[in-house]
């Protein structure tokens, strides 16, 4: 059975905001543990009306259609990472001094006595991998864990679990640490900042003071990048357990207090005993899956986060080998004529497309869809002594094409016109006719998916589909 170890639930009126993936379970947790439970869910669809249905026969009430009105008689409100703070419903709870908890926080409050330790990551790019990353070392190190939080396993079935766990490796998204006031990771580490989710958050500042709430409380180690001096800024501001240090990754050779690369070894020069005169071994290069310079800077946070709780370094090299990534990130499809295919669907803003651009040389690249109100100038300057050509698809195409022809005047473009997901296989039809052998043709959209595309993964299937077709000598797909 569930227990409350702070005894304050039961009995309790808790509105949980919103259904989905995170307010479902958290509205079955507060039942379990015996408070009066409205759930209100701005939608009312036919799948909001199956998930209000089941909570309905746990004893809860549910209000869909309405998201905006606080009920009644609450006393805490536990919402959905997703919901924005200028939302109503949180105007009303904040007039009535009514605490606002997310699913995270819930997590946290629900631990019981010797709970497993978080490692927690954030950052604009990079964080599943980092957190899948650290959980194949730890898991090579013999400790029990699991990869949890915004990788998609809900951090309350994980703390709730009946499986014990060693420790805990937690990815925290901006919209999740911005609802978790109390929670108090092991070490932590901020990846990377750039602009992001900024329609949400309302400025640049409040997003990143959201990120780097990760550091409230860590007892061992701040991981930042020393790369962005914004992360390093945010350890600065931390209020941290005393004698917790800030330790630094670098693709560089690492002073100490820092983790980087020798002539292709990962080194630590964090977590040793002579830290101005001695750096211990953990891993090559070749060991990160794939190499490319940004996956070698999560490779080095994971490595630190693991150093941090103690994990030896044979850990972290039998860790990193052992590791495969998810799809559709810098993804190696097929070599076809010579020309190497490499899908980077999850390159959704123009930050994680820059580091993906970064990688290769020449490319013939992919991009396009929707900006989300990026801006593409400073990308396509930095890039453009890498490309071959652009082929662009997309409803935001046309701000691409306006940074290539201020930025890179040289570079041939395909433009298509046209947004059904057709427009993929005509991509790659397009960048095959444009590259040449030894080049990489590169999707890396550095744009939202949704003009087009269910998501980034139904978008990266298209580009890998279209590519298989190539690679068998078969036109690719047409538009359906």
């Amino acid at each position: 059975m569930i227990q409350d170890p702070t005894g304050e639930l039961a009995g309790r009126h808790v509105t949980v905001a919103g259904l989905g993936v995170s307010g479902v379970p958290a509205a079955r947790v507060l039942r379990e543990l015996g408070a009066e439970v409205t759930v209100v869910n701005d939608g009312d669809d036919e799948r909001s009306r199956r998930q209000a249905a089941e909570l309905e026969a746990l004893g809860a009430v549910v209000r869909l259609g309405d998201g905006d009105t606080l009920p009644e008689g609450t006393s805490l409100v536990v919402t959905a990472p997703g919901w924005r703070p200028g939302k109503p419903l949180f105007a009303a709870a904040a007039e009535a001094g009514v605490p606002v908890w997310g699913d995270v926080e819930l997590a946290w409050r629900l631990r019981g006595p010797g709970a497993a330790p978080w490692l927690a990551v954030t950052g604009t790019n990079g964080k599943t991998t980092t957190v899948r990353m650290l959980a194949s070392i730890l898991e090579a190190a013999g400790l029990r864990t699991a990869a949890v939080g915004n990788i998609g396993v809900s951090l309350l079935d994980a703390v709730l679990s009946d499986e014990p766990h060693d420790v805990l490796a937690v990815e925290l998204s901006s919209y999740q640490l911005h609802w978790s006031p109390s929670v108090r990771p092991h070490s932590a580490a901020v990846l990377n900042l750039a602009p992001d989710h900024l329609d949400w958050h309302g400025s640049m500042e409040a997003y990143a003071a959201d990120k780097g709430r990760i550091y409230e409380g860590n007892e061992v180690a701040c991981v930042y990048n020393t790369a962005d001096p914004r992360t390093e800024e945010l350890v600065r501001r931390a209020d941290v357990v005393e004698g917790c240090r800030a330790i630094g990754f670098t693709l560089g050779s690492p002073r100490p207090s820092e983790l980087g690369v020798v002539e292709g070894i990962l080194v630590d020069r964090a977590f040793v005993e002579d830290r101005p005169k001695q750096a211990q071994e953990l891993a090559e290069v070749a060991d990160v899956n794939p190499p490319a310079p940004h996956n070698v800077a999560n490779a080095l946070a994971a490595a630190a986060l693991a150093r941090a709780f103690g994990v030896e370094p044979r850990a972290v090299r039998d860790g990193l080998r052992a590791f495969r990534p998810d799809p559709h990130r810098i993804e190696h499809v097929a070599d076809v004529g010579g020309v190497r295919y490499v899908d980077d669907s999850k390159a959704t803003n123009t930050h994680a497309a820059e580091a993906s651009l970064g990688a290769y040389d020449p490319v013939v690249w992919i991009a396009g869809g929707l900006a989300k109100g990026a801006t593409f100038g400073e990308l396509v300057a930095k890039a453009a002594g890498r490309l071959r050509a652009a082929v662009l698809i997309g409803a935001d195409r046309a701000l691409i094409r306006e940074a290539l022809a201020r930025h890179a005047p040289d570079v041939p473009v395909v433009e298509l016109d046209r947004t059904d997901t057709g427009a993929m296989a005509a991509a790659v039809r397009e960048a095959a006719r444009l590259a040449r052998p030894g080049d990489t043709v590169l999707m890396a959209p550095a744009c939202a998916s949704m003009d087009m595309f269910t998501n980034y993964h139904e978008r990266g299937e298209a580009f890998a589909a279209a590519v298989r077709e190539l690679a068998a000598g078969r036109p690719a797909a047409q538009e359906r």
